[in-house]
């Protein structure tokens, strides 16, 4: 396959000959071989020039796909050794911010092209979930995570809240700081929790108060833009929004605090890529910390 590449690129068993290192009688052989294994004729040779058939046309095509995938596979071999995974499954929790992760997968592609990475979007409990269940290597963005032994954790970010609505909902016209009687008549846009397995969990719902319930961040987002209900979005979503006017943020008595949120994976011996993605992620609050 490597001969009957080089001859077609460069154009003449000479060409292909150099280009390989080799003597031109020893590519001569090596295509007569093939064919003769084969019982076809890859070349035609009537005229003053080698020709490809259509044979030996659907041969090259169909070999230089095993070439390109046999190379891959060494290379996947080669990273694999040097304990590079050849892919890396990410959860990553509804409360982070698009740009937050984004540019740190842009980095990886960039760095490592070849390493595939699975991103997860998971919200509350599914999270958690998705780790415990082996569907992520590293779940990214988990608040007030368990102690579970076998895991190791890092700061991740402090999640600040704002609350936000349409600039057409009644709540935007409120001349005063927004108390928890003031939401509880209007409809909350919430994400369900993506749990499969463990009990859904609910945050910061006030009784009584009627909600719209939505399967992503992006979703809430979208939701209140279109002034179907009000809530607390991550500060990071929330910000380009009311920068272009589509949302804006009542003053509240009470403002929602801060919420930290971490990195967990597996201990053991995790890969480069692994490695990789929770030194990028970490914030500077130190080293990993095992859960006890």
């Amino acid at each position: 396959m490597q001969a009957l590449d080089a001859i077609d690129r460069h154009g003449s068993f000479a060409a292909a000959a150099a280009a390989l290192y080799r003597v031109p009688s020893a590519i001569s052989y090596t295509i007569n071989q093939l064919e003769s294994d084969l019982g076809i004729a890859v070349f035609d040779r009537s005229g003053h020039r080698a020709v490809l058939t259509p044979a030996g046309r659907l041969l090259l095509d169909e070999g230089r796909r095993i070439l390109v995938a046999t190379r891959e596979l060494g290379a996947a071999a080669r990273r694999l050794a040097d304990h590079w995974e050849p892919e890396l499954r990410l959860a990553v929790d509804g409360l982070v911010a698009p740009e937050r992760i984004w540019p740190v997968v842009a980095q990886f592609g960039a760095a490592h092209p070849s390493i595939n990475v699975r991103v997860l979007e998971e919200t509350l409990g599914g999270t958690w979930e998705a780790l415990v269940d082996d569907r992520a290597d590293l779940a990214i963005g988990i608040a007030e995570p368990p102690a579970v032994a076998g895991l190791g954790r890092r700061m991740f970010d402090a999640v600040a809240w704002t609350f936000c609505c349409s600039p057409t909902h009644a709540l935007a016209q409120h001349g005063s700081p927004l108390t928890e009687d003031d939401l509880r008549t209007h409809r909350a846009v919430v994400v369900a929790d993506s749990a499969r397995e463990l009990s859904p969990r609910n945050a910061h719902l006030l009784d009584g108060q009627p909600r719209l319930t939505v399967a992503s961040m992006r979703a809430k987002l979208d939701t209140l833009e279109r002034g179907l209900g009000v809530g607390y979005l991550p500060t990071g979503w929330a910000e380009p929004a009311l920068a272009r006017r589509r949302l804006v943020a009542p003053i509240m008595a009470a403002p929602r605090p801060t919420l930290a949120t971490y990195l967990l994976w597996r201990k053991g011996k995790p890969g480069r890529a692994l490695h990789w993605f929770i030194e990028r992620l970490s914030s500077s609050a130190g080293p990993s910390v095992p859960i006890p």
